[in-house]
């Protein structure tokens, strides 16, 4: 609990077993009440590591993908009770330690949704390991993301991120990709329903062990980037409606 709050940290997953455990021990017990892992049908020991540790485990059959994985996390958050949700990758890129003070600008009211910039400085991040292509691309999404949507943050593309439960709640993530640019979709809802979007900073550490999508998955990830700003501004222009903007049923 924090400010009476309570707080689950929720995983997707996927062929995590060298990096599952070393996140989690990093995990502060002390605020954070539950902690689970949708597994999307990983080939290694994620689950068998996962149950090892006293983690809820959510299995899919299959591989579904990054968007789907995360919409059985945050329907099982959200049937927890939880108030305030931990989305952080099991592949120890981001340092759970700074979940507390991610939290507490929900809990204090300042924040509706708070993200991990891993873009503190080029040197940093750079020194960290983040390949230069990635860098670019990441440089370039984000500033055009903060121009169409009219925010300032430091990176749209993290993996460590807080949100509300009346953020979830309110937007309808159903029906959002099961690829990779769900993560860009649920940040545009949430501009797109006026919940106030911040950003703190966070290490970046690239290594082996960490998951990262190669080049061609990132190519198709900007190009499906590029779609949902276009979208935003046909929705906002009231050139076309899309389902992306309805608000969820949960928020009527």
């Amino acid at each position: 609990m924090l400010n009476g709050n309570k707080i689950i940290v929720m995983m997707p997953a996927y062929n995590a077993e060298a990096t599952l455990e070393k996140t989690y021990r990093d995990i502060p017990r002390d605020i954070v009440d539950e902690i689970i892992l949708t597994d999307d049908a990983s080939s290694d020991r994620t689950i068998e590591i996962a149950e090892r540790l006293g983690i809820s485990v959510n299995r899919h059959d299959r591989n579904m993908g990054y968007g789907a994985n995360q919409k059985t996390c945050f329907d099982d958050v959200l049937n927890r009770g939880a108030d305030v949700i931990v989305m952080i990758h099991p592949d120890y890129q981001y340092d759970p330690r700074l979940i507390q003070f991610a939290a507490g600008f929900l809990t204090s009211d300042i924040c509706d949704i708070i993200i991990g910039s891993r873009i503190r400085t080029r040197r940093e991040t750079l020194e960290g390991g983040m390949p230069v292509y990635k860098y670019i691309s990441n440089r370039f999404l984000t500033i055009l993301e903060n121009f169409v949507l009219g925010q300032n943050l430091g990176d749209f593309h993290s993996g460590f991120r807080v949100y509300k439960r009346s953020v979830l709640e309110t937007i309808d993530y159903h029906q959002n990709s099961d690829d990779f640019v769900f993560d860009t979709e649920i940040l545009t809802q949430a501009v797109y329903f006026n919940f106030r979007l911040g950003d703190i900073p966070v290490p970046t550490r690239y290594f082996s062990e960490a998951s990262s999508i190669n080049f061609r998955r990132s190519l198709k990830y900007g190009l499906q980037t590029l779609w949902v700003m276009l979208k935003f501004i046909f929705q906002r222009t009231g050139i076309y409606r899309f389902r992306l903007f309805v608000p969820s049923a949960k928020g009527n």
